[in-house]
């Protein structure tokens, strides 16, 4: 005779399993700490070599510092320099190398350093930042721990642009810490540092387990508890956690500064007229597209310059701005037919990274654009586009960073006459003549609509239990150094 089925003594058999399938998925609270970041996996690159992704942005931040370094606030502190001095005229700064060794063992001399940055900022260099150190004249050696940076003008904003990974110091594929790579396996790096107490008589090891997913599997990974932290997100991914289910406060917001707009990217069509710019620019409702971003704090920007740059240059608002978007949309729509003509809709073309974000910004333009009679489309290839975004964090607080995107080395269209402005602020030893010429290149940037703003950049992070130290920063720079220690703690 078959026994009786007996749901509670399946269910009391079945709980150990169903726990163990469950907790399985959650991180430990020892161990290394999983950090996740948004992209590809990262490898060790040479900022010389080209622009970095956002995955070895982060893997050169932890294993191959530059002179200087973040803290998680952001706050410039030592990294291979121990100490450093400005001279009085600003003209110079003096930086002392602390006693480091290479993997290898060799210790880490001046000379070497001093090579090092000289070939980030060589002519023939293909670091993404160079340009924003276009005031060194030379970089010298003076002994085996001392290294002086000379400029052509006073730089006060050097060191941010110096701490930034663009100028970590990396020989032969390796850096100086202050985490060593372990193990590298299946696209993981487990980061690791000793670190000594000031008495010499105890050592704590600190570890983290590095790798780069999609945005929707780190985000999912987060959500049931796989990893720890997660970086390098932007306005394009960030629907996949405001819709997830996440921890309260999980999600975090960096306070950065930058460009988010529209650049021009051709010399002909309507990319091509000044005119047409300011048209589109004007057509925009730049608070419905913040709201639909979701970004607390967030806020429409409509020129180049943000508030809380250094100089203190305050940029001159669009006269348009004086009436509200609903009473200007009619003069708008008939200046829009008087340009393309009534015929025929006219067509603007827009190239966006890929993305549920991306796809909130576009509807929004789409019926900004139509409101006037303007059709917005995503060309199936970015060669096609008309606009393409910036999307981009301002390595320190200089006005100058801002305008010489536009610069025509690496701008089209451009206007040679804002080149001459930035070169010559670029030679400008008085401060406010500096700031001076700089504020009229924005005027004139702003004027032919060579940038449209919308806001500033969006960066966001998931910041689990087991991360003590994180803050968010105006540069949206996360070292990993002391992030399992409280902000303010001793290591």
């Amino acid at each position: 005779m078959p026994r009786p089925f007996r749901p509670r003594l399946l269910a009391l058999m079945l709980a150990p399993l169903i726990a163990g399938a469950l907790t399985s998925c959650h991180r430990p609270s020892e161990g290394p700490i999983a950090v996740t970041v948004i992209g590809e996996p990262p490898k060790l690159a040479d900022p010389a070599a080209g622009p970095l992704s956002e995955a070895e942005s982060v893997l050169l931040e932890q294993v191959a510092q530059g002179l200087v370094t973040f803290d998680s606030g952001g706050n410039i502190v030592g990294g291979l320099a121990e100490r450093w001095n400005l001279s009085d005229d600003g003209l110079s700064y003096i930086f002392r190398i602390a006693s480091a060794q290479w993997p290898d063992g060799r210790k880490v001399t001046a000379q070497q350093v001093a090579r090092i940055l000289k070939a980030e900022i060589a002519a023939r260099s293909r670091d993404s930042l160079k340009s924003a150190l276009g005031a060194i004249d030379d970089v010298v050696a003076m002994t085996d721990r001392v290294v002086e940076i000379q400029l052509i003008a006073p730089r006060p904003n050097l060191l941010p642009i110096l701490a930034q990974p663009e100028f970590a110091i990396i020989r032969g594929g390796q850096g100086t810490g202050p985490f060593q790579v372990a193990e590298a396996t299946h696209g993981e790096r487990l980061l690791r540092r000793e670190i000594v107490s000031s008495d010499d008589e105890t050592t704590r090891r600190e570890e983290y387990l590095l790798k780069a997913e999609p945005a929707r599997a780190a985000v999912a990974g987060f959500a049931n508890g796989a990893t720890d932290l997660v970086l390098g997100g932007t306005y394009a991914d960030l629907p996949y956690a405001l819709d997830a289910k996440l921890p309260r406060s999980s999600l975090r917001f960096d306070p950065a500064s930058g460009l988010f707009g529209l650049v021009p990217v051709k010399k002909d069509g309507p990319a091509a007229d000044a005119a047409i710019r300011r048209l589109l620019s004007a057509a925009l409702d730049r608070d419905a597209i913040v709201a639909r971003l979701r970004v607390p704090g967030l806020a429409g920007r409509m020129t180049l310059l943000e508030a809380g740059l250094d100089g203190g240059i305050a940029p001159v608002t669009p006269a348009w701005l004086s009436s509200p978007l609903a009473d200007r949309q009619a003069a708008l729509a008939a200046e829009a037919e008087r340009r393309f003509g009534k015929a025929n809709p006219a067509i603007v073309k827009i190239a966006l990274p890929d993305g549920p974000g991306s796809d909130q910004l576009f509807a929004e333009i789409v019926r900004d654009w139509a409101a006037i009679g303007v059709v917005a489309e995503r060309p199936t290839k970015a060669s096609e586009a008309d606009f393409a975004l910036i999307d981009e964090v301002a390595p320190s607080s200089s006005p100058a960073w801002f305008a010489r995107r536009f610069h025509c080395e690496t701008a089209s269209p451009c206007d040679p006459a804002i080149d001459e402005l930035l070169d010559a602020a670029r030679q400008a030893v008085i401060p406010a003549q500096r700031y001076a010429l700089i504020g009229q290149a924005a005027a004139k940037i702003d004027e032919a609509q060579l940038f449209i703003p919308i806001a500033a950049p969006v960066r966001w992070s998931l910041v689990g239990r087991r991360i003590l130290g994180f803050s968010g920063n105006r540069y949206a720079r996360h070292t990993l150094t002391g992030l399992d220690q409280k902000a303010g703690s001793d290591g």
